[in-house]
């Protein structure tokens, strides 16, 4: 029996002599990677560390509420997570966004090279095709009589040029065709003179040089007047029906041409100055797809509607075989006057706020950055950029509105402007202080709070008006908080930053007050 116990003991002593080699080989064999190959990730880290240790964080955040802002560490108010350092970007990064390429790849970045070349297309308007108002005729009864026949007899009938319109008994006709006809037959030495003044009464009751030589020719009195179409087009206005009595001068017929249309397009305010008269245009309607009307710019109407911001631009269009009839929407293209190379990018990569326009400049190392430009014309999906970037530079052409997102809540937009307000290093101080809220109204909060340092106050309870942000939702009375305040143009003092301090109750479970929470505190 002792000497199992006694190969027990030997056998166990070897088991854990092998295992203490195995440790101590293992433990040489971790060494030796460390000080090879991984040391230089520990090193790169321990340098990042380093790197971050050296540099002032600006302030301390909750990323859940970005825009209250703390001056030391601690724990959030609003969330069960630490705040946040926030520090100074390095050297010309302050405007810059940085995103991973994995990141990069799930949002759908593409980018797009700024390019530069002229423009393929030039305006694109949209406007409605109306009646060549200088190509009209009015017809007119050159003598008042009867209306004994009708060739046109309603609105829109097509009349070719010297088709007749409609036939007229004149009764006065018929006694100057006699006078003349008999002054004709008398002989003397004086019948000249009468032959000359009955001619004359007869251009006088309205006969045309052609009618009085039908006349003289058949020596027959010819009453009725034959009234034709001085130009091709259409019936725009009917004024005579049969067996109705007109006057001298009453209108018969208003023709409107249609060997040319026009078309009144709405041109934007903005790019009008760049539609001239004289221009080119070329024009496409629905109803005849695949066929291209040529034409020119008329005129610019001097009026802008205030509704829509946009000149009218009259355009006069050919239309052959009266292809174009009014009301037609037509689509106008105004020829690009550009003869030199301009910078383009895709329109999909400017972002329009409605006061200024931004493209997001991609750099090297995931970085991007907001700049503003400013824009030109836009011509199959190219947009012109007239200042702000240069040739060769990548922007951003999707997942762009994320990117400038993220820039705001930075401040990166703002800092970037070049209409930054040369006031802006001139802002009021801040003054921090710390106390207990006594009363919450609806314009002030009153605080008891200690003695504020930068100010030279002792411990006092007083109130202060409250901006716009300065409250959050879950400052209740008798909070202990944190605060910041800056003195106003009357005098008085405004709470501009406030939090409660570490120990308060969870953000629910507060009452308001009677103020309303700031736009972006969630609730």
């Amino acid at each position: 029996m002792n000497n199992k116990k006694l190969r027990v003991l030997v056998l166990a002593g070897a088991l854990a002599a092998v295992a203490y080699a195995g440790y101590q080989f293992g433990l040489r064999q971790a060494h030796q990677t460390v000080s090879t190959g991984d040391v230089k990730a520990v090193s790169g880290n321990a340098a990042g560390a380093a790197s971050a240790a050296n540099k002032k964080p600006l302030y301390w955040h909750d990323p859940m509420v970005p825009g209250q802002k703390f001056d030391k560490p601690g724990k959030s108010p609003f969330m069960d997570m630490p705040l946040v350092p926030v520090y100074a970007a390095g050297d010309g990064e302050d405007s810059n966004v940085t995103i991973s390429p994995r990141v990069q790849q799930n949002l759908g970045v593409r980018t797009a090279l700024v390019t530069s070349g002229r423009m393929s297309a030039g305006l694109v308007a949209v406007g409605n095709v109306a009646y060549n108002e200088r190509d009209v005729a009015l017809v007119q009864a050159r003598s008042g009589g009867f209306v004994e026949r009708l060739y046109a007899r309603a609105l829109l009938d097509p009349v070719e040029k010297g088709q007749p319109l409609a036939d007229l008994y004149v009764p006065d006709w018929i006694a100057a065709q006699e006078d003349y006809l008999a002054s004709r037959r008398m002989q003397g030495n004086e019948t000249a003179s009468l032959v000359d003044a009955a001619r004359q009464r007869m251009r006088l009751v309205g006969m045309s040089e052609g009618q009085i030589r039908l006349v003289e020719s058949s020596g027959k009195v010819h009453p009725r007047l034959t009234v034709s179409a001085p130009i091709s087009g259409v019936i725009a206005e009917l004024g005579a029906r049969e067996g109705m009595t007109v006057s001298a001068g009453a209108p018969l017929f208003r023709i409107n041409g249609l060997a040319t249309v026009w078309v009144n397009a709405e041109v934007p305010e903005s790019v009008a100055a760049k539609v001239r008269p004289g221009d080119a245009v070329e024009a496409q309607v629905q109803a005849l797809p695949g066929t291209i009307f040529k034409g020119k710019v008329g005129a610019i109407l001097p009026e802008v509607n205030a509704a829509t911001r946009t000149l009218k631009a009259r355009v006069e269009l050919a239309n052959p075989g009266a292809q174009l009839l009014p009301g037609m929407f037509a689509t106008l293209t105004f020829a690009s006057n550009s003869g030199t190379d301009v910078l383009q990018v895709p329109s999909e990569a400017v972002i329009q706020t409605g006061t200024r326009s931004v493209v997001m400049l991609a750099q090297e190392g995931g970085k991007f950055m907001p700049v503003d430009v400013e824009v030109g014309s836009e011509g199959s999906g190219l947009t012109e950029i007239r200042k702000g970037l240069s040739a060769g530079q990548k922007v951003v052409v999707s997942a762009q509105f994320l990117i400038d997102s993220e820039a705001s809540l930075k401040g990166t937009t703002t800092r970037m402007s070049d209409t930054q307000s040369p006031d802006a290093d001139k802002a009021l101080p801040r003054h921090h202080g710390v106390g207990k809220v006594e009363q919450i109204g609806k314009d002030e909060i009153t605080i008891s709070h200690g003695p504020i340092t930068s100010l030279q106050w002792g411990a006092m309870t007083m109130g202060f008006k409250v901006s716009s942000t300065g409250l959050q939702r879950n400052i209740g009375i008798g909070d202990r908080v944190a605060f910041d305040i800056q003195q106003g143009e009357d005098g008085s003092f405004e709470i501009v930053a406030i939090a409660p301090t570490s120990g308060a109750p969870k953000p629910e479970n507060k009452p308001m007050g009677g103020m309303k929470a700031p736009a972006g505190v969630a609730k």
